[in-house]
């Protein structure tokens, strides 16, 4: 048995009390790997942002809000993993100061001047020891090769490749990719099919010949 992090669903980061930036990411695809690895005989842990999806009752569940609190909640616990299923779609931006009051309406543009969030994948593949990491790559063009390049930027031992059309959808379609580019899997159909697919391949790649090498 493995114990698992998995990270789900969007996040939020703040301009002021009342709005913030996001994204439509629904939690379905993080829940239904939660519920595969649940079924497998796994211990999972999920990390997740604000969702209405619910996970499965085996799986335990940490709620966080912002890319931050995403980032550190899942640091803490991945020290004691086994390996990362990165599926969340953190927010890639935050606001340089979150206004004390909600901001009125002036008639005039609004500037706003934001800053990248740290990148939870990639910290957490560069702190890695004897763990297993895999990453979901969304992108609107070049998909493959994208994908292929943040697998080695974000220290991840595959790669899930897929589109925007996945985003708060109940069907996806997607390809597993390996170092090497080798598609290890071209799966579509309900993100319960497509998450079972997923996990074939990484128990079979990542779970299982690491469990036959420790006994």
């Amino acid at each position: 048995m493995a114990r698992i992090l998995i990270t789900s669903g969007p996040t939020r980061q703040y301009l002021d009390p009342v709005r913030y930036l996001t994204n439509a990411s629904s939690g379905r695809m993080g829940a239904a790997l939660a519920a595969s690895a649940v079924a497998a005989g796994h211990e999972v842990i999920v990390v997740s942002g604000p969702v209405e999806v619910s996970y499965p009752a085996g799986a335990e569940v940490v709620p966080v809000v912002s890319t931050e609190e995403m980032l550190s909640a899942a640091q803490r616990i991945f020290a004691t993993c086994d390996g990362l299923i990165g599926v969340a779609a953190p927010c890639d931006y935050r606001p340089v100061k979150v206004a004390e009051g909600k901001i009125n309406k002036t008639g005039q543009p609004l500037m706003l001047e934001l800053v990248e969030t740290p990148d939870v994948v990639a910290t957490l593949g560069a702190s890695k020891t004897h763990q297993w990491c895999v990453g979901f790559a969304l992108e609107t063009d070049d998909h493959r090769l994208r994908a292929l390049a943040k697998l080695e930027k974000k220290h991840c031992d595959l790669m899930v490749s897929n589109g925007a059309a996945a985003m708060n959808a109940l069907d996806t379609s997607v390809e597993v990719i390996a170092p090497d580019g080798a598609v290890l899997a071209s799966l579509a159909g309900s993100k319960q099919a497509v998450a079972d697919g997923i996990f074939q391949v990484i128990q079979s790649r990542l779970i299982s010949p690491r469990a036959t090498a420790g006994s």
